[in-house]
């Protein structure tokens, strides 16, 4: 019996749905974002309790008494090890390596608290670690979305979709629920209501605000540049999404008269570290920045390297 067209196209897209599938089965794997941490609870129980009150210490420099020319100074023990060159696509090294040594190198990195909707008004909350402050003249922000198995997250689509969201800081009294947040709910189910958190309105976005976060942005897509190159078979798409912000809120009681500055006491950031680790700011220490000529007359290094200039004799 002869096939008709229809019949073969109908097993050709069987077919593909089907290698689809299997592609992202293997994917799934090999993907060890999440790591089994064994039994948390029974770690944490050994552990001293979170010390609400603790007041954020300023303290000196590590070496108020730096001088130009320096460099770091501890006997050289900083150049005594010396460093190892790794291929981030050499064959033979598992993605997941790359995942672990940059998450626990590039510390501590800011929580990308981010609200979103799709077209059909169907509401998203979901942290992401590859979130980073741009600009503030325009506020620019960034986005990133990493491979993984099967459908891109639901975050990336909705931005796509609808090309707007809400940015928010987290705080420490919000770690539990912000954390909550990231699990892998069924599609169709309101991270909302898994955090517990409260909804704010936007004034220039669709998306809700957080109501116990001390910052908020609303913002809206500028650009979305997306990976093809380095797309894998049963892998979502990779993409970096450019977001420039539209409004502030700031809670009150927490900046300063004229909103130009947040007070870290009340803002109390929590910092994403490796593995499934997070820091808190318990300390801090200030460095103002130099001009070049107030510092030259104080410098015997810097009036040798102001003389040897070009254009100098």
């Amino acid at each position: 019996m002869q096939m008709t067209a229809l019949q073969n196209g109908r097993m050709s897209s069987t077919s593909a749905a089907v290698e689809s599938d299997n592609d992202t089965a293997k994917a799934q794997k090999n993907y060890q974002i999440v790591q089994d941490v064994g039994n948390f609870e029974e770690k944490q129980a050994k552990r001293p309790d979170f010390d609400h009150s603790k007041p954020i210490e300023v303290t000196k420099s590590p070496y108020p008494q730096w001088k130009y020319g320096e460099g770091v100074p501890d006997n050289g023990a900083s150049l005594a090890q010396k460093h190892h060159e790794i291929d981030p696509y050499a064959p033979d090294r598992p993605m997941i390596n790359n995942y672990r040594l940059l998450v626990s190198g590039i510390a501590p990195r800011p929580i990308g608290f981010i609200s979103t909707v799709n077209s059909k008004g169907e509401k998203n909350l979901s942290p992401f670690s590859y979130f980073q402050v741009l600009d503030h003249d325009p506020p620019m922000f960034i986005v990133g979305f990493s491979s993984r198995p099967g459908r891109v997250k639901d975050t990336y689509r909705n931005l796509k979709e609808t090309g707007e969201c809400v940015i928010n800081t987290v705080s420490e009294n919000m770690i539990e629920a912000v954390n909550a947040s990231s699990i892998d709910a069924p599609y169709g189910v309101s991270e909302w209501d898994v955090s517990g958190l409260h909804e704010e309105p936007s004034t220039t976005v669709k998306p809700s605000r957080v109501a116990e976060s001390v910052f908020s942005i609303e913002g809206k897509v500028v650009d979305i540049k997306e990976f093809t190159d380095h797309q894998q078979p049963g892998m979502s798409i990779a993409a970096n999404v450019l977001i420039k912000a539209t409004r502030f809120w700031v809670k009150e009681g927490t900046a300063d008269a004229d909103y130009s500055h947040i007070d870290l006491e009340k803002l109390r950031p929590i910092a994403q570290l490796g593995g499934v680790s997070y820091g808190r700011v318990v300390s801090t220490f200030e460095r103002p920045r130099s001009k070049w000529d107030v510092e030259v007359p104080k410098s015997e290094t810097l009036q040798k390297l102001d003389a040897s200039k070009p254009g100098v004799n």
